[in-house]
């Protein structure tokens, strides 16, 4: 992954604050919290998952892929992400 340092921390930052999100969830699970609160608390899971991957992607699109492109080697990353993203629409 070509990322700044700037980038890496932020991922870093939210990936530690999913990490404790989840342990909440496993504490809830335990403790027979309400079953509407546990799915709230994953749908913050998963939001927040998807936020990291989309800073993720727009990192590799502004690196991978132009880099790629400008080296006439596009059509690869090209379908690379476009995989990616067809995983995600199936979701």
């Amino acid at each position: 992954m070509a990322a700044s340092g700037e980038l890496k921390q932020k991922l870093l930052a939210r990936l530690r604050r999913i990490e404790g999100q989840t342990r909440g969830l496993q504490r809830m699970v335990d403790e027979d919290k309400y079953c509407v609160d546990i799915m709230t608390q994953i749908a913050g899971v998963r939001a927040a998952l998807d936020q990291v991957s989309l800073l993720l992607m727009e990192n590799h699109l502004h690196h991978c892929v132009t880099d790629a492109i400008q080296e006439g080697n596009g059509d690869e990353k090209i379908s690379e992400i476009m995989q990616v993203v067809k995983h995600y629409t199936r979701a």
